[in-house]
């Protein structure tokens, strides 16, 4: 199975608390404000190094290394509320990798990208992507205050409650629906790297459910679970 250059990956963190879901939405509006002008931020820069790849054929490391770090900060954000309701861990602010945190995210650094492709790939060639990503996310699954799984839209939203409720009632959450919850956000944020010009890679048309990438070891090493809490076997 063909690798994609972006991990994305994600594990429960112990059993969520059963109730705690429902004031989530309350709790991360200062990660929305945030959110919010680094999603301009994006924006902008992405255009901007649209052009470096156009004229030069490659895309300026710095602003990479940022825009891949406003991802991953939309990535936690999400798992802790409605992309997933995995964990109840504060997210932290921080573009940064966090192997203690259950849910990370990396792009591959592309060495050299391709001219022409820069100039179709975000809007024509993935126009069939963005049906996808308009169903799992809602909308067109952008938004300046980050991606939208992090604000309630969508298959993604409505799965994720499904899982809070069953948790809520039965006191564990569906581990079968995690991962299937994880594989559809792991396609949503592929479709974001292609369409924010990190990649020439077409995204597969394939969803790769479970917490981890579906090829070799943890690609940011081994979890740690948190003082006191365990990571519960998926099946």
């Amino acid at each position: 199975m063909p690798h994609y250059p972006l991990r994305l990956e994600a594990h429960l963190d112990g059993e969520p608390n059963r109730w705690l879901w429902l004031v989530k939405w309350f709790l991360l509006i200062p990660h929305f404000v945030i959110l919010f002008f680094l999603w301009v931020a994006f924006i902008v820069l992405t255009v901007v190094a649209g052009f470096a790849i156009l004229f030069t054929g490659r895309y300026p490391r710095s602003i990479f290394d940022f825009n891949v770090g406003v991802m991953r900060w939309s990535w936690r954000v999400g798992f802790y509320g409605i992309s997933a309701f995995g964990t109840d861990r504060y997210p932290p602010f921080s573009l940064d990798p966090d192997a203690s945190y259950p849910a990370d995210l990396e792009v591959d650094y592309p060495e050299h990208l391709s001219r022409g492709l820069v100039l179709v790939k975000w809007w024509l060639l993935a126009i069939p992507q963005y049906i996808v990503v308009g169903i799992l996310a809602g909308g067109w699954g952008f938004g300046l205050a980050g991606w939208r799984t992090t604000s309630g839209s969508g298959l993604i939203a409505v799965l994720a409650i499904i899982s809070a409720v069953i948790l809520a009632v039965t006191r564990r959450y569906p581990t079968q629906l995690f991962d299937f919850l994880i594989g559809l956000n792991r396609w949503c944020f592929r479709v974001l790297a292609y369409a924010a010009l990190m990649r020439d890679e077409y995204p597969p048309f394939r969803l790769d459910t479970g917490g981890d990438e579906p090829e070799g070891p943890s690609a940011f090493g081994p979890f740690s679970a948190p003082p006191g809490g365990t990571t519960p076997a998926v099946g």
